[in-house]
């Protein structure tokens, strides 16, 4: 039986074209590795699985290559390339900040960097997790960094930058890595998804991209925990079964009673909702991005921070006109303050109960919806 290789190590980007989200950043490096004017030292900074090793590995990769390409990706022909993706190079150097933190891993990190590269031009010291070296560490580290031998590159890579020396990030150029959008994300998992022979619904990619919060790492994980539960058919309904997220069906029918003023159904399916064992402020802060999805669906203007798929578009659309900006605003305002609020009432039914009923009252008035009241 063939090794089972989870997806985010399967289809990991081996060129700078293969990275999802980060062009300008890809670039950027391609046209430093082609006119020759590359750092001694780089900081990669960005949250949790958005590319930042990645990208260090194939800028290892690159500038090392033998025949690179017009274009500045890597051949992943010539010796120097097939050591990289066999992972028996010399010439790339990985340290894990997080584990290997104090003073003696750094010296033992610039004892290794006077010896030059038997193959290619630069060694590369990949350094994960920087933030994490202790304060002595960090100042043993600060010579080398400084002045490091002609072939040596420093690629530290941190998700959290504040927490880096200013005397660090003074050494260094930095690349901000941004979260991946919901529709670059919905892209690559279909491509993984055809790669794979698996059927989607873009519904159902759209809940992954959702739930993964802009990181490609987690959303291939979550994908791939899709594909163990549904056999490889990954449907809105069993992806919303597997994360135990609310379907969007519950918050149109919130809103419905809530544009009519009807406290009671409201409150029938609020029980309805927690006797299916959804969390209590899941609940609440889901209804707030759903006001909020309607506030931007009324205006074309606004429609690209609209983050829901593509089939709700129409539907969204057609509630919307029936809500007035200002009752809107009051209902995201209401939703936000209970989430607030949440974590200290001591009853939690009760806060998110009053919560639905001053909801409704926002619909007391003709002018709130639009619209006269049944």
């Amino acid at each position: 039986m063939e090794d089972y290789i989870v997806s985010a190590r399967k289809y990991r980007p081996s060129s700078f074209k293969s990275v999802v989200g980060q062009k300008s950043l890809t670039i950027t490096l391609k046209n430093a590795i082609l006119s020759g004017k590359t750092a001694h030292a780089y900081l990669f900074c960005g949250p949790r699985g958005v590319g930042k090793t990645s990208c260090a590995r194939i800028f290892a990769k690159t500038i090392n290559c033998l025949n690179l390409s017009a274009d500045g990706e890597p051949c992943n022909a010539c010796e120097s390339c097939c050591s990289f993706n066999e992972q028996r190079s010399y010439n790339i150097h990985e340290l894990d900040a997080a584990s290997n933190n104090s003073v003696d891993d750094i010296r033992s990190l610039t004892e290794q960097v006077r010896i030059p590269p038997q193959l290619g031009k630069y060694k590369v010291y990949i350094i994960d997790e920087v933030h994490m070296l202790s304060q002595t560490a960090f100042n043993a580290f600060l010579k080398t960094l400084e002045e490091p031998p002609h072939y040596a590159i420093f690629v530290l890579a941190t998700t959290e930058k504040q927490k880096i020396l200013p005397t660090i990030l003074s050494r260094c150029q930095i690349y901000d890595f941004a979260r991946i959008t919901i529709d670059d994300i919905v892209e690559h998992l279909q491509y993984v998804a055809t790669c794979e022979n698996i059927t989607t619904e873009s519904e159902a990619l759209n809940i992954i991209a959702q739930k993964a919060d802009g990181s490609m790492r987690d959303a291939l994980s979550i994908f791939d925990q899709a594909v163990t539960f549904t056999g490889g058919n990954i449907s809105y309904k069993a992806v919303i079964d597997n994360l135990n997220v609310l379907d969007y069906e519950y918050y149109f029918r919130l809103t419905d009673a809530i544009l009519l003023g009807n406290v009671r159904s409201c409150l029938l399916m609020l029980n309805e909702i927690l006797e299916k064992g959804f969390d209590g402020q899941n609940v609440i802060t889901g209804l707030a991005s759903h006001f909020r999805d309607l506030l931007v669906c009324k205006d074309e203007a606004t429609l690209v921070l609209f983050e829901v798929g593509a089939s709700l578009r129409e539907r969204y659309k057609i509630t919307a006109k029936q809500c007035s900006d200002k009752t809107l605003f009051s209902a995201i305002a209401l939703a936000n303050q209970c989430d607030l609020d949440y974590r200290q009432s001591r009853n939690k039914r009760l806060l998110l109960e009053l919560t639905l009923i001053q909801l409704c009252q926002l619909a007391d008035s003709p002018k709130a919806t639009g619209e006269k009241k049944n």
